[in-house]
């Protein structure tokens, strides 16, 4: 719904909406004005087939139709977990493409609220994407990164990477590591409300430190931390974190990890 939300106001593209359930049907008819089309029809004359469905249903999928996908169509995925995975079918004449957002920036020049409120993006909030050419001639990358800057518009930058850089960015640097820290900082915040600071304190504490300690540390603003805040991190980390943390960027667990999902 999200993607078919600005896929229906492009002029770029005529998009034919599939969907299984006759609930799905009609809320893509309520929302958009379009009724859905059989997928066989939609096969027929696609130049592109979004997969905009769960990751453990894609490899299902993708072999579902694949007979069904006309030579030289481009098949477009929204994660790259299927693919590096190996889960989509063999076929040499077809485009396989990945892209997914990076999602609106913490820090941003957003002044309208509705986009200062676009925590996902693809709404308001300008984000960055980012694409994958698994296989396919080259002139085809400009067509799948015209498609990604439709769905998740509005893009402020596109950003190019193979399949194997992709999974480093996702599992592994933003659901393993990023997602891991962010459940133990609430965790974190819980204890500390659990010891008898209030909820409103705690959390209008956290967050003011994660901004400002977040801007210095990623160059979003120039300035230093307090010797007693570098005493803590230095301690706080071997206290936080095992020596060996890195490995969950190493193939066979980036690997181990994809797998899990998919």
């Amino acid at each position: 719904m999200r993607l078919g939300a600005n896929l229906v106001r492009s002029d770029a593209f005529a998009t034919s909406h599939v969907e299984v359930s006759p609930e799905g049907q009609q809320r893509v008819k309520e929302a958009f004005g379009v009724d859905c089309v059989d997928p066989d029809t939609a096969l027929e004359v696609a130049d592109v087939i979004v997969l905009a469905v769960p990751d453990t249903l894609i490899g299902k999928i993708s072999h579902g139709i694949i007979d069904k996908v006309k030579p030289g169509a481009m098949v477009f995925c929204l994660d790259g977990a299927a693919p590096f995975a190996g889960h989509l079918p063999e076929r040499a004449d077809i485009t396989y493409f990945v892209s997914h957002p990076c999602h609106p920036p913490i820090w941003n020049d957003e002044t309208e609220l509705e986009a200062r409120r676009d925590y996902f993006g693809g709404i308001a909030a300008k984000q960055g994407i980012v694409n994958v050419l698994v296989q396919g001639p080259e002139e085809d990358f400009a067509l799948g990164e015209a498609v990604a800057k439709t769905i998740y518009a509005p893009v402020a930058r596109s950003h190019r990477v193979t399949l194997k850089q992709f999974a480093l960015l996702e599992p592994g640097l933003s659901e393993t590591v990023n997602g891991s820290l962010m459940a133990v900082l609430r965790q974190a915040m819980d204890e500390v409300i659990a010891r008898g600071v209030s909820y409103d304190c705690a959390r209008d504490f956290l967050l003011g430190h994660m901004n400002i300690m977040g801007a210095v540390t990623f160059d979003q603003h120039e300035g230093v931390f307090s010797d007693a805040a570098n005493k803590a991190i230095e301690f706080g980390i071997p206290v936080l974190m095992k020596d060996d943390w890195k490995r969950c960027f190493d193939e066979d667990e980036i690997a181990a990890s994809v797998e899990r999902i998919t």
